[in-house]
């Protein structure tokens, strides 16, 4: 069996004592080291966003990622939600679609407006 270059111990998080969870700041100085040493710009602040727009993208309700990022005002969630091409594109083909469907005659009204104009010639 090949050895991993990369031993998963190195990178995960511990508390400075065993039987204590690690803390919130804790957490945010060894995404910071590890930031570094792997040279990958990253942050909780940056996961935050990033989970956040994911799960907009995934077409989870707004109030659902505001309560799972602890916000008490919406507009606060919704500037974490960085909207993708893809979401836009998606909904505004979506709302086209029953644009369309609204606004063009059905094909039994188009039928019944053929009979109308046939008769509208013989007369």
């Amino acid at each position: 069996m090949s050895k991993n270059k990369y031993n998963i111990d190195d990178y995960r998080f511990k508390g400075p004592m065993k039987d204590k969870p690690i803390s919130v700041r804790g957490i945010q100085k060894r995404m910071e080291h590890y930031a570094q040493k792997s040279g990958i710009e990253v942050s909780c602040h940056h996961l935050r966003h990033t989970m956040a727009t994911q799960l907009l993208n995934a077409d989870a309700d707004l109030v659902t990622i505001q309560d799972l990022l602890g916000h008490s005002r919406i507009t606060t969630t919704q500037s974490y939600c960085r909207v993708s091409n893809l979401k836009v594109q998606r909904d505004y083909y979506k709302a086209i679609e029953i644009v369309l469907q609204r606004t063009q005659p059905s094909r039994e009204n188009e039928s019944e407006l053929d009979k109308i104009k046939t008769m509208d010639n013989r007369v």
